[in-house]
């Protein structure tokens, strides 16, 4: 037995141990592989989860329970805050410069290698309800481009398909469409959105499973509605929560979420209960003994305090994402401190199906953390940034560290430089919610050295690219 394959062995909890060793092309599975249901609501903000501690709305009894049960993953960041990137890098495994889609509207390639490509490959279904935002509809804004999404373009999930590749064009909160796996229209009118996808999984859920089967349920819940620039919660929602609790990072800052909070709660407290009807429905269906249930976002929400926009920015409140997992080899009721990320959610759902990771995928198992392993975890999050600016950022437990490339006349989005520059510094612990930029600070000239040096290797690995940072512009005094 190899090395690798020894480690593999020992990442995986010992009830799926023996599934690992078996060969990783085999076309059927082994009926104790587990189901898995992965779950993504889009811009959900870390901190409106109950059981991290920092918002007592109780906005998430269901997902709370959730994190009582399984593992609650409290600092899981993005690790490029703007939809495509981060969810091309949940599905590979890999930066954003290895898979490609380093903005919005670029399709991830053909062919890609995808957490459903290697599932299918070892007997599973790879089934998928709800927004892509990977496929062409994003590269070509035309109305036959919007919506359907040709099999080549779907990232290896060729079973069920019930889609739309950019779901804020194609629908509005009580009407749109998703389309089948022939590209035809599934229509909806009068219902709001989430539930009609949560039928949409209730009839997949409650339907006959000859093999073990992946299950994407990507809500676009709670993203804003693109073109009112608001969140729309179902009817009386927001009413609940009328002169909100504020974050504090939100707090002294000027942004929409004067105007916009008690909605995006309202989006919020509905997505909750999404995740308790699909928890009822593995519970009806005795599929709850044997399914990992993962729920994530792909980046979080700054109301524009940050930037002109809801995220795009190096701040928490665009990288902290929530992660909760629970099913086989996550119960436990957990709390994992580590620093984690997208680019984990690869090798970890295909070592919980005793699947070899691919060698290229750049992240790790976070299986050992789960069951409180940390030796040998590097303790910090790389993620880059594009459209708004190109950027590149570090964040460690006590640090956030920005770099970005020099903004010309007539700027456009690049996906890489050769320089950066450093702009932003946040002593996380000193200062938690971010509002005092000490780059360039004397007392923080050797921390930014440090991290200066960090960043660049970062780069390389993440990239295979160097990269020069030059200090800030800022003299340190």
């Amino acid at each position: 037995m190899t090395n690798s394959r020894r480690e593999l062995l020992q990442s995986i909890p010992a009830g799926m141990a023996m599934l690992a060793a078996q060969d990783s092309r085999a076309q059927t599975a082994t009926p104790s592989q587990p189901n898995i249901i992965f779950i993504i609501s889009d811009q959900f903000r870390a901190d409106c989860i109950g059981a991290a501690g920092m918002n007592p709305t109780n906005l998430t009894p269901n997902l709370d329970a959730m994190a009582r049960r399984g593992t609650c993953f409290r600092s899981a960041f993005t690790n490029q805050p703007v939809c495509a990137p981060a969810r091309g890098t949940m599905f590979t495994g890999l930066y954003p410069a290895r898979h490609g889609v380093w903005k919005n509207a670029i399709p991830l390639p053909e062919n890609s290698v995808t957490i459903a490509s290697e599932l299918r490959r070892s007997g599973y279904t790879a089934n998928y309800i709800g927004k892509w935002h990977l496929g062409l509809g994003g590269a070509n804004k035309t109305p036959d481009k919007l919506g359907p999404v040709a099999p080549a373009n779907r990232g290896g999930f060729l079973d069920l398909w019930q889609a739309s590749d950019v779901f804020e064009f194609t629908s509005h909160a009580y009407e749109g469409d998703l389309y089948d796996n022939d590209g035809k229209p599934l229509h909806f009118s009068g219902e709001y959105r989430t539930d009609f996808m949560t039928g949409l999984a209730a009839k997949f859920l409650r339907s006959q499973h000859s093999k073990p089967f992946f299950l994407t349920l990507s809500y676009l819940e709670v993203h804003h509605q693109n073109d009112v620039d608001a969140f729309v919660a179902p009817k009386g929602y927001a009413e609940r929560y009328k002169n909100p609790f504020v974050p504090q990072d939100l707090r002294p800052l000027p942004g929409s979420w004067t105007h916009q909070l008690a909605d995006y709660y309202g989006c919020v407290a509905k997505m909750d209960e999404t995740v308790g009807e699909i928890r009822k429905l593995l519970v009806e269906t005795g599929l709850d003994r044997n399914t990992i249930v993962v729920f994530t976002s792909d980046h979080g929400c700054h109301f524009k305090t940050r930037n002109a926009e809801y995220k795009r920015s190096p701040h928490d409140s665009s990288l902290h994402v929530p992660l909760i997992v629970e099913g086989p080899g996550f119960n436990g009721g957990r709390e994992v401190r580590e620093l984690v990320s997208h680019i984990d959610y690869a090798p970890t759902l295909l070592t919980c199906a005793g699947v070899p990771v691919p060698p290229a995928m750049q992240g790790k198992s976070l299986l050992p953390l789960a069951q409180g392993r940390v030796e040998g975890w590097s303790n910090e999050v790389y993620s880059v940034m594009s459209e708004y600016m190109t950027g590149r950022i570090l964040r460690t437990p006590q640090y956030t560290y920005a770099a970005a490339a020099p903004r010309t006349p007539n700027w456009k989005p690049v996906a890489a430089s050769a320089t950066y520059s450093e702009y932003m510094l946040y002593d996380n612990y000193a200062d938690p919610f971010q509002h005092l930029n000490v780059a360039g600070r004397v007392e923080y000239k050797a921390v930014c050295a440090d991290l200066r040096k960090r960043l660049a290797q970062r780069i390389l690995e993440g990239e295979g690219a160097h990269a020069v940072i030059e200090p800030t512009g800022f003299p340190y005094v």
